[in-house]
């Protein structure tokens, strides 16, 4: 059996100095939105609550979805380099960025040159771009493929974008693991599923992506993005693939989202008899430890949970 964590959106504060030429772009909204809202609901202290509690439970791995930061500043970048090390070995860490990594042009090549470690394949030695992904790694019998679909996108937009060199490359990733009887579980930052979020944030890909796994199949899906635990299924008729987001890590209690939680799957069985089982931990108050708020049994008669779209 593997234990793994999942937390995404951790938005990582307090912002570093700013000056009159990083806001010479889309960063300038994305200030302005930090000062007046993310500041106040973000804070650093739920962060280290979580990942505490985190280390408390000792998962084998720990998958990252994204958005580690906010306007994906130079010294936003490597603060969040460090921070990841401060999460165990990069080997145990995985991650995959999101819009707000890739907040301007530029930011996506300098992320992944900051957090190669954590974004890496097994066996591979080379610098890493965007086309380095998915990237796979395999820890047990499990097989942790990491998709982005972060890019620089206009001011008041939040869209991924999933595009066919990608999906083919995923493709030959899920066959060649099935083929080796591994557990297939795909970490991306926007969710692959239709209304999941509004339509400045959604994904672009999303038929893509679907024909991908109706074809190659997969165990299970990680995402971040919305904020929301939410628990969505996809795949070819009478096969369904669990996809599995989380609240904001970073989220403080009281605010228009759930408070901070993250995700905690023990898998176990082997192909064709898999058994995933999902607890979800996280804040119930202002002043109380993480705790157990859900747990589900991922399987063919899971219950399917279609939290609210928050329209913002």
């Amino acid at each position: 059996m593997l234990r793994l964590a999942h937390i995404s959106d951790v938005h990582l504060g307090p912002l570093p100095d700013v000056t009159y030429r990083d806001l010479a772009s889309k960063r300038v909204l994305g200030y302005v939105n930090w000062q007046r809202n993310r500041r106040r609901h973000m804070h650093d202290a739920v962060i280290d609550t979580i990942v505490g509690d985190i280390k408390a439970n000792a998962p084998d791995h720990l998958a990252v979805t994204g958005d580690l930061v906010n306007l994906a500043l130079d010294g936003e970048i490597e603060m969040a380099k460090h921070w990841l090390e401060t999460l165990g070995s990069a080997n145990d860490v995985s991650v995959v960025p999101g819009n707000h990594d890739a907040y301007v042009p530029g930011a996506f090549d300098k992320v992944c040159r900051s957090w190669a470690p954590w974004m890496t394949g097994d066996g591979i030695n080379s610098p890493i771009d965007r086309n380095s992904f998915p990237y796979l790694r395999v820890r047990g019998d499990v097989a942790l493929i990491g998709v982005t679909t972060a890019r620089a996108t206009a001011p008041f937009m939040a869209n991924g974008f999933f595009m066919e060199g990608q999906a083919e490359r995923l493709g030959n990733i899920l066959d060649a693991t099935a083929r080796q009887g591994l557990f297939r579980a795909i970490m991306i930052h926007h969710p692959p599923v239709r209304g999941a979020v509004s339509q400045h944030k959604r994904l672009f890909g999303i038929a893509r992506f679907h024909k991908v796994i109706r074809r190659y199949g997969a165990e299970l899906v990680l995402h971040g993005h919305s904020h929301l635990p939410s628990l969505f299924t996809i795949g070819p008729r009478g096969v369904k693939v669990p996809v599995v987001g989380v609240a904001a890590a970073g989220q403080a209690p009281g605010g228009d989202h759930p408070a901070a939680q993250y995700n905690l799957f023990e898998i176990g069985g082997k192909k064709g008899g898999w058994i995933i089982r999902l607890t979800r931990r996280g804040l119930t108050g202002p002043a109380l430890p993480p705790s157990d708020i859900q747990v589900i049994e991922l399987g063919a008669d899971m219950p399917v949970v279609r939290e609210p779209v928050v329209r913002s």
